[in-house]
């Protein structure tokens, strides 16, 4: 799918953090022009402002997960979680493209002040939440942490049908997660990518062929469809599943490792294909609910830069091999 000239120019005119991705994915630029684009993010827009919100002793929002007092206050019982603490805002800097080097001195400093609202567990060590895990795993490995705990945390707490599952460290559910499994193949995929370590591989292997035998959508028990976040396209989407985002991380396997499409993708790729309205963007549904330091999309109903830029470098890696 070529992208025509207008639909260009109005996803370049965006953010530094989203327009290198544009620039890399959609426009075909040389690896000078988007890299200098990218080396911007830190200094203009979102990067920027998110590295101000930086709190002196390493953490955002003086708490790992949680804000600081977020448990005594009445925020807990409103809808959603806020967005705004540390874990959070590592995870959106990275995924925005911001030079580790950046963050010179963060590792250490939450290796020294920050510790998991869960049993007052160091943060480098993660705690028992798959996804919160698979967040540590990545950041640590972009800002050279001693994760080494969660390197052999993940093959260790695979559930039996191949994938994750939040819950299940509760004793909740021995079934594995859609949400659960591909945060947590993310999760390792970044690892891989940033550190050259395969030594998961295997194990995200396993977490794939999950969701690959259930072609990203489909209950293995019935064949029904597993619920309406799937088709749900939200960005940001957090921890949120859907065949969008699954189909994102794909993309960034077979990109890593010089695979092609699986053909079990077919299903979710036409639910992508089927929400492109026909001036090529695609829509955001509902946000989130919870705090943010602020907004990086818009609101529900209108055209999403970010879920464009998804759904058309998708379409293309999938059109591209066929």
């Amino acid at each position: 799918m070529t992208v025509d000239r207008a639909l260009l120019a109005w996803l370049l005119d965006s953010d530094p953090a989203l327009r290198w991705q544009v620039q890399r994915d959609l426009a075909g630029e040389p690896p000078e022009l988007w890299e200098e684009t990218r080396a911007r993010v830190a200094d203009e827009g979102f990067g920027a402002e998110l590295l101000s919100r930086q709190d002196e002793d390493g953490q955002w929002a003086g708490g790992a997960f949680f804000p600081v007092g977020f448990f005594d206050s009445p925020e807990r019982d409103l809808p959603g979680q806020p967005w705004v603490a540390t874990t959070w805002s590592l995870k959106d800097l990275r995924e925005w493209g911001v030079d580790a080097a950046r963050l010179a001195g963060t590792a250490e400093k939450l290796a020294a002040n920050s510790r998991w609202e869960y049993d007052d567990l160091p943060y480098w060590g993660g705690e028992v939440d798959v996804c919160i895990n698979s967040y540590t795993l990545a950041s640590g490995a972009w800002l050279g942490a001693d994760v080494s705990r969660l390197v052999e945390w993940f093959p260790e707490h695979r559930l039996e049908d191949g994938g994750w599952n939040c819950e299940a460290e509760e004793g909740d559910s021995v079934r594995s997660s859609f949400h659960s499994t591909l945060n947590a193949a993310r999760g390792i995929l970044a690892y891989e990518r940033i550190t050259g370590d395969t030594s998961m591989r295997e194990a995200r292997h396993g977490g794939e062929e999950y969701l690959l035998s259930r072609r990203l959508m489909y209950r293995a028990s019935t064949g029904d469809p597993v619920g309406p976040f799937v088709t749900r396209f939200v960005y940001p989407n957090r921890h949120r599943y859907s065949a969008l985002a699954a189909l994102d991380h794909f993309r960034d396997v077979s990109l890593l490792e010089g695979t092609p499409p699986d053909p079990r993708l077919a299903d979710a790729i036409e639910v992508v294909r089927t929400a492109r309205q026909p001036d090529g963007t695609w829509l955001q549904t509902t946000p989130l609910a919870g705090r943010t330091w602020f907004d990086v999309d818009v609101p529900e109903g209108q055209p999403s830069k970010w879920l464009t830029l998804m759904g058309t470098r998708v379409l293309d890696w999938w059109d591209a091999a066929r």
